[in-house]
């Protein structure tokens, strides 16, 4: 996958993810048009789209979309194969099934509180989709599948529950303009009165110790210093001896 394929596909899904708490493993609802195009274009539909959310996928379809391929015949019977292999959603409608698209529709309507992702290349499906907030869309490109961005609608929802979020509820608002509406008091100023000086600032200079060490190298006053006379190396007398 191409980086910037793979940077928009993470930036839609984390706006699902923050807006509307998508999470693995995601549910994708599977139609029998989508399954018609994997199959033209050779698209394994079980590896490419986990590999493509970077995520858990579950695969899932209808009971009305394999029956609605099935009626077909051999036109769609290779279509009908593949949307064999993923796992039936129950819809209530088994006895009497209802057209794919109506079936999948009332999967979503009103909120599509359960977290769908809907996989399909049916044009008008797509557009009553895109008037439901909050419904990932995924179609493929040829063999390249695509995370459609996110609709009007549900950039809409979004930014709703963002400033619900922020925004203060009736009872804060309320409270709030309470207080602002009531009448304030005006305390007067305390005069500000000279400060008593620190007491440790106050303490009493200490007098200088007289220099002892000094005194000690002086000489007393009034005494002359001794001198020392040097000795001198006493002569050794000769003494002389007559025979």
């Amino acid at each position: 996958m191409k980086v910037k394929r793979q940077k928009n596909v993470r930036h839609v899904l984390s706006f699902y993810k923050n807006n509307f708490s998508y999470y693995e493993p995601y549910q994708v609802l599977i139609d029998g048009t989508f399954c018609k195009a994997a199959l033209q274009f050779k698209v394994d539909i079980k590896e490419q789209l986990p590999k493509y959310l970077e995520g858990n996928v579950q695969l899932l379809t209808t009971s009305c979309v394999q029956a609605e391929l099935e009626a077909f015949g051999p036109l769609m019977y290779g279509a009908f194969l593949v949307a064999k292999r993923f796992k039936p959603r129950k819809c209530g409608h088994k006895g009497a099934p209802l057209p794919a698209a109506d079936c999948l529709l009332s999967l979503i309507k009103p909120h599509n509180e359960h977290h769908y992702f809907v996989a399909t290349q049916d044009p008008l499906l797509t557009q009553k989709l895109k008037n439901i907030p909050a419904v990932p869309l995924l179609y493929l490109n040829k063999a390249t599948p695509v995370l459609d961005r996110p609709s009007a609608r549900s950039v809409a929802k979004a930014e709703g529950l963002q400033d619900t979020k922020i925004g203060l509820s009736e009872h804060e608002a309320s409270v709030l303009k309470a207080m602002k509406d009531e009448p304030t008091v005006q305390q007067k100023k305390k005069r500000k009165r000279p400060k008593a000086p620190n007491p440790l600032s106050c303490k009493p200079k200490k007098q200088k110790t007289s220099d002892t060490g000094s005194q000690k190298n002086e000489p007393a006053a009034g005494k002359k210093k001794r001198k020392r006379k040097r000795k001198g190396k006493k002569q050794s007398s000769s003494v002389t001896i007559t025979v």
